[in-house]
């Protein structure tokens, strides 16, 4: 089904006006490229862009990659859908929260998720199983804001708004270890690669290292002035991304951390106006430097020089209202969860230097 179709541009060119009466599938984009003397050139493109079946009938809150060809999302709606992003078709429907799915965390190399909920519930599915959740793990007082499987994927740690931290044994379902702090309204959690820690932002502005052995805070990182909203971890464990939230470019920033020896704030990531709702490092074979991207209430994803700050490009994606998730699809594509429009599929292009396209949305 065609949205309403309404042109990004300030001016009304004569194509953008051919457009709006046919009401094709052709989009309509402006994006921003960094040359490399410096200079921000924004580009108006047309281009075409696949319907492909809705995963949803409401506001995606989350997308995760189960595979090099499938995802899991979940939203409003209640449900956990997989998906084949490449073909354009739903695999399976999840059905078994009483409220919005929240976050969905992948089992490495599996088959397997799990998915919590504003219900206070997490449930864990298998792709190929039957259709009720293998474990359900009830714990928490308030919706379950974070999720993090760990390595081996034999412990789940879940956090939520009540302040707390709970360590569950996946096999038995059984809650092995809690943890308490005031004020620390869980906003995302992340294991660490190879490592017994365990990543958290907060809605207190602070970012926690947890050590799962005996769940106690490891390290602290240095308060932030906004509400930190998301992280993640490289996949060699040595650096971690925060974001904020924020407005009116207040805020609005994401945040590179070494997770080694000292520990420090390596670069911060400047240039939404809204609150950036995720962050992901880029794989290396999507550019020449190391990379990193955002997506935000403001309707962007920006990709970053992840060493110098400096946002390469900028793709809008209009009259998708604001952007709830990122996630690598595999190496040249990233699914990118939105509040009015599902989930878009980009691509990084060099045809014309450094571009992110979408080129479907389901």
């Amino acid at each position: 089904m065609l949205l309403p179709w309404s042109p990004p541009c300030k001016v009304l060119c004569r194509s953008c006006a051919v457009m709006g009466k046919l009401q094709s599938k052709l989009k309509h984009s402006t994006y921003k490229y960094s040359r490399p003397d410096g200079i921000l050139e924004e580009r108006i493109q047309t281009k075409a862009c696949q319907e492909y079946s809705p995963a949803h009938v409401d506001t995606v809150s989350v997308v995760a990659a189960l595979s090099s060809d499938l995802c899991v999302s979940g939203g409003k709606d209640k449900t956990a859908v997989a998906y084949d992003w490449k073909t354009g078709s739903v695999v399976r429907r999840f059905r078994g929260h009483e409220r919005e799915i929240t976050k969905i965390a992948c089992v490495h190399r599996s088959s397997q998720f799990f998915s919590a909920s504003r219900d206070r519930m997490v449930m864990m599915w298998d792709l190929h199983g039957p259709s009720q959740p293998r474990q359900q793990f009830s714990g928490h007082a308030m919706v379950v804001t974070g999720l993090a499987v760990s390595p081996d994927s034999s412990q789940l740690c879940t956090g939520s708004r009540d302040n707390t931290l709970l360590l569950w044994d996946i096999g038995t379902g059984q809650c092995a270890e809690t943890a308490s702090i005031s004020r620390n309204l869980v906003t995302h959690l992340c294991w660490v690669p190879q490592e017994p820690y365990i990543l958290q932002t907060s809605e207190d502005k602070t970012i926690r290292l947890w050590d799962s052995r005996g769940l106690q805070v490891a390290h602290i990182f240095p308060t932030k002035q906004h509400i930190q909203t998301y992280c993640e971890v490289s996949e060699d464990g040595h650096k971690c991304i925060s974001c904020s939230n924020g407005f009116g470019g207040e805020g609005c920033e994401a945040t590179l951390w070494d997770l080694r020896q000292t520990r420090n704030r390596i670069c911060e990531y400047k240039g939404h106006f809204q609150t950036v709702t995720s962050c992901v490092f880029l794989p290396r074979a999507l550019a020449l430097m190391p990379t990193v991207a955002t997506s935000s209430h403001d309707c962007k994803v920006k990709i970053w020089n992840q060493d110098t700050g400096a946002c390469l490009f900028t793709l809008s994606l209009d009259g998708s209202g604001p952007l709830t998730s990122l996630a690598v699809g595999d190496t040249v594509s990233l699914l990118c969860a939105s509040f009015s429009r599902g989930i878009h599929l980009l691509r990084v292009d060099y045809s014309q230097g450094l571009a992110l396209r979408e080129v479907a949305a389901f």
